[in-house]
């Protein structure tokens, strides 16, 4: 017959518990705590409330956002028949051009169903800028097909704020490790050996701020992480002036989506900021850290990239400007002439050096 196998938890980090049949307890052989049965189920309720009472508090925060009518009404939609791209504008954007495949986009209609933006980070690299940096970064690179940086070229880059999740989170964080600390000694003709066997026990609250997240759905995923980080004193309440003469992503990832994930992220970095309050040690085993979520807050934020792009050779390569610290993520096409013409140069160096070496040695 197939059963199902129970494992009892530590309540205090997480460990498995052995029953000890002389004291009568659930024991952790990682923090030493003993535990009834009768003090379990209560640890187990404490931490179920918990957990209940911050699911609440995420559904009553979800229950608040509901479509703004007034924030939809002043957006247009464009949708690009090439590629499929939807970016919305409003009344003051001649979103004419997709940003992406450089196909004329047509206006398909005013913005419907969507949520406001919590938090906005405007730009502050504007166009001229934003190009001058780029010929810096790519006219320097002596195999970009000069049409890559001609100035119809340039001329194509475009402001676009991205829909990122912005997550804050108060968090109760827990970890037992078992530690050996080892010294050695000769005494005579003897070599000694002594091995100090230690538990530890780490917990503490800690609280996230500002962990970003993409809420859209990107096949250029490497670009978006590569444009990050924002600086949070950037954050700005939204207000919809901010969009003038710019164009933003609408998106398509809500929260529920990406919950565990952000989760996971969190709890590997409390692992790391427990870890890093163990002293020294010889050796460090670390259990699994307990993460306890006590409230998270999401902000939808809209955040400012540069982009260009550029078809070469059946490839379509990116170059993108994050709109506020300036920092650079591209992909740059190599011209396969100018390839050619360093080989030549190259190949006809040699020669000549290997001419040289061979006269100098006969003479």
């Amino acid at each position: 017959m197939n059963g199902t196998a129970l494992t009892y938890h530590c309540p205090n980090c997480a460990a498995g518990l052995s029953f000890d049949p002389e004291k009568g307890k659930l024991c952790c052989e990682y923090c030493l705590s003993e535990f009834t049965e009768q003090e379990l189920a209560q640890a187990a309720g404490q931490r179920e409330a918990e957990e209940a009472a911050s699911a609440a508090a995420e559904r009553a925060a979800e229950e608040s956002e509901v479509p703004n009518e007034e924030f939809c009404a002043q957006l247009n939609i464009y949708a690009c028949n090439a590629c499929g791209a939807e970016i919305m504008a409003d009344d003051n954007t001649a979103a004419t051009i997709c940003p992406y495949c450089h196909n004329p986009v047509l206006l398909t209609g005013r913005l419907t169903g969507q949520m406001q933006p919590h938090k906005i980070i405007p730009f502050q690299i504007d166009k001229e800028e934003a190009k001058k940096r780029f010929l810096d970064f790519a006219g320097k690179k002596w195999f970009v097909p000069r049409t890559f940086i001609s100035e119809a070229q340039v001329e194509k880059m475009q402001g676009i704020y991205y829909p990122f999740w912005v997550t804050d989170a108060d968090t109760g964080a827990s970890m037992s490790a078992r530690a050996t600390r080892v010294r050695t000694w000769h005494s005579g003709d003897y070599r000694y050996t002594e091995t100090s066997k230690f538990h530890i026990l780490r917990a503490g609250e800690i609280h996230f701020e500002d962990i970003v997240t993409p809420a859209i759905t990107e096949e250029d995923r490497e670009m978006l992480d590569g444009i990050l980080p924002y600086p949070p004193s950037s954050l700005q309440p939204f207000s919809m002036p901010y969009l003038s003469g710019f164009i933003a992503k609408k998106r398509d990832i809500e929260k529920e989506s990406v919950r565990e994930a952000v989760r996971a992220r969190m709890q590997q970095y409390a692992a790391t900021l427990l870890q890093n309050t163990i002293g020294p040690y010889t050796t460090v085993t670390p259990s699994a850290p307990r993460l306890l979520t006590r409230a998270m807050h999401w902000d939808y934020t809209l955040m400012p990239i540069w982009l260009l792009t550029y078809h070469h050779r059946g490839k379509v390569y990116t170059y993108a400007l994050n709109g506020y610290t300036g920092k650079v993520f591209g992909r740059l096409p190599v011209c396969p002439k100018r390839l050619s013409l360093l080989g030549i140069i190259t190949g006809l160096a040699a020669g000549i050096a290997a001419a040289l070496v061979k006269l100098f040695l006969l003479g």
